[in-house]
């Protein structure tokens, strides 16, 4: 990527959470809210006991350890233990302690750990295609519940876990990007049961107060709905879900057999979310890779059926082990890798309707694990994606003019729609931000495109004939507007590294750009 200096609270932010992935911080942040779980029982805030606290812990974390490992043995596949341990902390904060001063309750156990082994089986029972359809920590919460030996309480909805709850739901919908879609729910589930206390006439400060203090929103809302692979694809139908789920949330209902609760309105939000999506996971045969520049690589698959995506949408790949540490490590397959996981997020640069999925990727040393994965693939060899999705795809209206900003391998989400796609019979500018003209990813591709292409190195050099030389000064709100005079009447996206993204999104806003899309690599 073509690094531009900021030092903005947000770009810092965007780079440290960018170490992680997703999965491995959602990870901690529930480890993390457990461990305040048991400080809140020792000050007295919690009063569960904390052996029982610790003992509930270790039950929820070791069977869905176990049962996830045995029953991905079983099939055959590769499990993602993190994944497993995340729903172990989803299923500890749903289920009540049991209380041992009590005697040993031996139907709540037994419906918290038919919980955990319901959770990890519905990954491979209640899926298609090998993609799992329904949030499990909610699957497994909702059919133990229909046995009657436990049901879900949601007990981390109590003001004091509301402190830190708040903040740590703030920052995983900050690293997902799903603030907006988290606002709907909660603005839609508070009105909700707000204008229903009001009638009842409770005080309108503690009419709002309420759903949020004594009912799980925010938890349900920052760990629970916003999981990728049960979203839809599209930012407007994850808008819709939400506000869906938002009134199944809130609005009581009993149908006898099944009565109204966060996981059943979680679940019906994933049946819809499947409908609009890609239903089922995709199977990859690897190709082959070629090198695009120095420190650039591509690699392309041959999925085993089509897959219906739009040109500048992602596909999430679940990678193999890294091969490199499984040496070291004795020939075992420790699939620890860098600490960030074995899911990652690639841009496909292939045009849609193509027979091959290709995606591009920085390579540059020190490469991660990830990317020691992907280089040591070798034709033939089978690997899986998870999701198809994203909004960074041109405006259906092919006579918006839009203006394109890519920052090194930022100009991947490019390729699928300037290859033939989208933007064949539209009003296109692009600008495209490297080191130097070595660095110009997809050269030849854009060259066919027929675009007009501005290039700012920023090492001086001379950009290829068929681009223009915008110099090598700094991209600013005036530099912009003097490459691209209207900028102002285009649609404008970014793409880049979060600290590119932020200073070139800046500088299109600053230039007169009303609309600005972006799309951010926070490092994989």
């Amino acid at each position: 990527m073509t690094a531009i200096t900021t030092t903005s609270l947000g770009s810092r932010l965007d780079t440290a959470l960018g170490r992680l992935t997703m999965y491995r911080l959602v990870l901690w942040v529930l480890a993390v809210l457990a461990a305040y779980s048991l400080l809140l029982n020792v000050l007295g805030w919690l009063t569960f006991g904390l052996p029982e606290m610790i003992a509930h812990l270790v039950l929820c974390l070791g069977l869905t350890y176990a049962s996830n490992g045995a029953l991905a043995a079983l099939f055959r596949v590769r499990p993602h233990m993190e994944s497993s341990l995340i729903t172990g902390l989803l299923l500890y904060f749903l289920f009540w302690p049991s209380q041992v001063t009590q005697g040993i309750q031996l139907a709540e156990l037994a419906g918290v750990a038919l919980a955990c082994v319901l959770a990890s089986a519905s990954k491979y029972a209640l899926a298609w295609r090998g993609r799992h359809i329904f949030n499990p920590a909610a699957a497994g919460a909702f059919l133990a519940g229909l046995t009657g030996l436990n049901i879900a309480t949601w007990w981390a909805a109590t003001p004091a876990m509301l402190v830190l709850v708040l903040p740590a739901a703030l920052l995983v919908l900050y690293r997902v990007q799903k603030l907006t879609m988290a606002a709907v729910f909660t603005v839609v589930a508070v009105s909700v049961v707000a204008a229903d206390l009001l009638q009842s006439g409770t005080a309108l400060s503690e009419a709002l107060w309420q759903p949020l203090a004594q009912r799980p929103v925010l938890f349900f809302v920052g760990f629970m709905l916003t999981e990728p692979l049960t979203l839809p694809p599209r930012r407007w139908q994850q808008l819709a879900e939400a506000a869906v789920v938002g009134v199944l949330f809130a609005v009581p209902y009993d149908l006898g057999f099944v009565f109204s609760s966060p996981e059943l309105a979680l679940l019906v939000g994933n049946l819809l979310a499947f409908a609009a999506g890609q239903r089922g996971g995709v199977r990859l045969r690897f190709v082959d890779r070629r090198q695009l520049t120095p420190t650039t690589t591509e690699f392309s698959f041959r999925p085993e059926r089509p897959v219906r995506f739009t040109a500048g949408q992602y596909l999430e790949l679940h990678l193999p082990p890294d091969k490199a540490e499984d040496r070291q490590a004795g020939g075992r397959q420790s699939g620890k890798g860098d600490g960030k996981g074995i899911r990652r997020v690639f841009s496909l640069t292939s045009a849609p309707g193509a027979p091959l999925l290709t995606i591009g990727v920085g390579t540059a040393e020190p490469v991660s694990s990830a990317k020691r994965s992907l280089l040591a693939l070798v034709p033939g060899d089978r690997l899986s994606a998870t999701t198809v999705g994203g909004d960074f795809v041109l405006p259906r209206n092919p006579s918006t003019p839009v203006l394109l900003i890519a920052a090194g391998i930022g100009i991947t989400p490019y390729l699928g729609g300037l290859a033939g796609g989208p933007a064949a019979n539209r009003d296109v500018v692009l600008l495209y931000l490297a080191k130097n003209s070595a660095e110009l990813a997809y050269a030849a591709e854009l060259h066919r495109s027929g675009v007009r292409i501005l290039a700012r190195l920023a090492d001086g050099s001379a950009p290829p004939a068929f681009m223009e030389d915008a110099g090598a000064r700094r991209i600013d709100a005036a530099a912009l507007k003097e490459l691209v005079p209207d900028v102002a009447r285009r649609e404008v996206f970014v793409s880049g590294s979060p600290a590119s993204v932020r200073s070139l999104g800046s500088a299109a806003r600053g230039a007169g750009a009303r609309r600005v899309h972006v799309d951010s690599f926070a490092g994989y």
